[in-house]
Formats: structure tokens, sequence, C-alpha cells
């Protein structure tokens, strides 16, 4: 009996010691007070600075920044939050017809507090799903309200439920000049919230893509790479002046030559975009090719002047056949070109050269149906000039004739 009391007494004690040990190394219930201890030690340590080199001087004090910065960082935080980045979701099909999902970003802003974005149209064309995702990590899917491919200008919404959005300030694009500062935000190769500065290096550059033309276009060496498109390019007061729309590079980078679409044209279209998905232009109703394109056929045109636009065809019930303005009557062949020569030669229109059909376009397409305009052209070696009421060229049937004089 004796014994079996001392064996027990001989075990407490063992359970006694061994609680108290493990309390000292960390383990056990008596761990937790020494173990939050060692944590908050560890952490407090780690936000202490780490011993520099002797000679090795710092300075925490806050960056006096100059004027110039200054307005940076106060164009930034307040225009950030109202540009957002657009991923995109397509199909396309391979070699063998299969499926073959594909994606796409670019950068849009906010114009209004109804969810209203402006993008480039190259952003968001073809795409089957479109992703928009806020400054501060909020996403939301956006649907496609009108697009603009002659100026690449395109208007997706977001509904923005009971969010409070905020949106830009569209400025003037008539005012600007050249080497006044302007800022681009915008999501370069999927790195959102980009800012970088420069200037306006050159104003009304025309350029020409396959499906746009940039007519007046801002020409900026801000840094505008892949994934800027659609975003805005802001003045020193936080105003839109443009939408980054492309680069010309030979490395596929900004090399300092970017340019955007102006404002004005996109106030332009933005009223047609929200209320019929689409631009209303005027339209004259012809086709045709500059002088230039057709020398072997100069000498059957009889013409004082070795520029302008021959009209080959007149759209039955147009405004240019309303105006009496005529094709071609006959085919002539030099080479492998058939033209109907015979036609009227255009070469201004409201007092403005045309030498091609680019020249043509910019005189028109900011105009709207019901329009009237002045054309003045050759017919033979007579110089005319007629007034011609635009019309919408979705009300004319899209058939055309030669007219025979």
């Amino acid at each position: 009996m004796r014994t079996k009391i001392a064996y027990l007494l001989l075990l407490v004690v063992a359970v006694v010691v061994g609680y108290w040990y493990a309390g000292q190394t960390g383990a056990g219930p008596g761990a937790r007070a020494f173990g939050a201890g060692a944590n908050e030690a560890a952490e407090t340590a780690a936000t202490e600075p780490a011993p520099l080199p002797d000679g090795v001087t710092t300075d925490s004090q806050p960056v006096q920044m100059d004027s110039d910065e200054k307005n940076n960082v106060s164009i930034y935080r307040k225009a950030s939050p109202a540009v957002v980045n657009i991923t995109t979701q397509a199909i396309e099909f391979d070699f063998f017809s299969r499926p073959v999902p594909t994606g796409g970003s670019g950068s849009g802003f906010l114009v209004d507090k109804k969810g209203h974005i402006v993008t480039n149209n190259h952003v968001i064309q073809g795409a089957e799903k479109i992703q928009v995702t806020f400054s501060d990590g909020t996403s939301l899917e956006a649907d496609i309200v009108g697009v603009d491919p002659l100026t690449d200008i395109a208007v997706i919404r977001i509904d923005p439920g009971n969010r409070k959005l905020p949106n830009l300030t569209l400025g003037d694009s008539d005012r600007l000049q050249v080497g006044q500062k302007v800022l681009a935000i915008g999501n370069p190769f999927g790195l959102q919230g980009t800012l970088t500065t420069g200037v306006i290096s050159a104003l009304r550059r025309n350029i020409q893509t396959r499906t746009s033309i940039l007519d007046e276009a801002i020409q900026t060496d801000a840094a505008i790479n892949p994934g800027n498109s659609g975003g805005p390019l802001l003045d020193s007061e936080g105003r839109v002046i443009g939408v980054n729309t492309l680069i010309q590079s030979p490395s596929g980078g900004s090399v300092g030559v970017g340019f955007a679409v102006p404002v004005n044209t996109v106030k332009f279209v933005l009223n047609d975009l929200l209320e019929h998905g689409r631009v209303r232009r005027g339209f004259l109703g012809i086709k045709g090719a500059a002088l230039e394109q057709l020398p072997g056929l100069m000498d059957y045109f009889n013409l004082p002047i070795d520029k302008g636009v021959v009209i080959g065809e007149v759209i039955t019930g147009s405004a240019a056949e309303k105006a009496d303005l005529r094709g071609g009557d006959r085919l002539a062949r030099v080479g492998r070109v058939r033209w109907p020569i015979g036609g009227d030669v255009i070469v201004t229109v409201d007092g403005k050269a045309v030498t091609n059909l680019l020249d043509l376009n910019r005189q028109l397409y900011k105009r709207r149906p019901g329009e009237q305009v002045t054309v003045e052209y050759y017919r033979g070696a007579e110089k005319k000039s007629v007034r011609v009421t635009l019309q919408q060229r979705e009300d004319i049937p899209a058939r055309t004739r030669r007219r025979r004089q």
C-alpha cells in the first residue's frame, strides 16, 4: 500500500515539473503568453530600420514638391478613379474551324454618372464579353452602346447600381497649343492606373488607318503604350482633351510619338452614339478616285488640272444625283486599268482643296444630313459650282449607275 502511495506522489510531481518546463520552452498552455511575447518582439524588430554602414546618411522628411509636381499629383488623384481598365473576351476560329478564346485589354473613362464609358472602337471590336475594372478593384460587365469605326470611338455602359460614379470633364481641343502640358492615364501592358506626362508635340495631324480617319489628331510625347488605347489625355486642369489611340513605333513600345483623337471629335459623335448607336453623317453619294491614281488615263479627261477626285459612278437617288453631278459614260483601258471616263472632277468642297478621297471624306465626315456644301468641279474644261444638300446614307438605295451625258 505504501508503495502505491509513493508511486502516485512521484507521478504527480513529474507531471507538475513537466508542465512548468513546457511553459518555459514555449509548449503547452503556458506557452501562449510566452509565444505571443516573442512574436511582438519580432514584429517590433522588423519595423526598426536595419543599421547602415558608417558614412551612409538618410533623410525621411517629406519631399518639397514644386508646383508642377503638385499639379500632377492633384490631377491623378482626382481623375484616376474615373479611368477604367477594359478587358475583352472574343472567339476566333483556327485553321480547322475550331473556336479559340482570345482576349484583349485597353482603357476607358467615365463621361457621366450613369455609367457611360468612352473608349476606342478597336478596344472592344468583336468582343463577346466586356469587363470593366475600377481603380479600387471593383469589376463589372459592360454592354456596347454605340460605335463609330470612322473616328475609332465607342461608348460602353455599366450598371452602377447604388455606386456613386466619378466622371471626367470634357475640354475644348480647338484651344490647344503646341508645347502645352498633357497627362495620360491608362493601363499600359495591363498595369492599371499608370500616369505619364508630356507635352503636345503637334496638332492637326491627319492619319488614316485601315478603318478610321484620325482627322486633326493630337500628337504627344507622353508615353503611350499598348493598353493605353481609349484612355484620356488630360490638360493641366484635368479636363479631357483627347482619347489616346495609337503610337508610331518601330518596336511596338513608346518612342514619344503618340496620337489622340481630339475631344471635339468625341463631342461630335457622343450624342449620336448614345441616342442611335451610330453616327448620322451627311452622304454625297459617289464612287470616285484621285486623278493622281489614274496617270495612264489623263489624256482621256481633257482637263486643265491634274488633281481632283474624278466621279466614276453616282448612286441613284443620292445627293450627288439630285445636284446633277455626273459619273463616267464609257470605259477606257490603259494596261490593266479600266475606269469610267467622262465624269465630273471635284476640286473643292466649301472652298477647301480636294485632291483625293481622303480630302473629300475629311470635308464630309463631320457634316450632318440636311447640311449644304458647295462643290466646285470640272466638266471637261469647264469649271462649275453647285450647292449640294447632303443625305443620310441609309436613306439611299444601295444601287449605282453611270450617268450618260
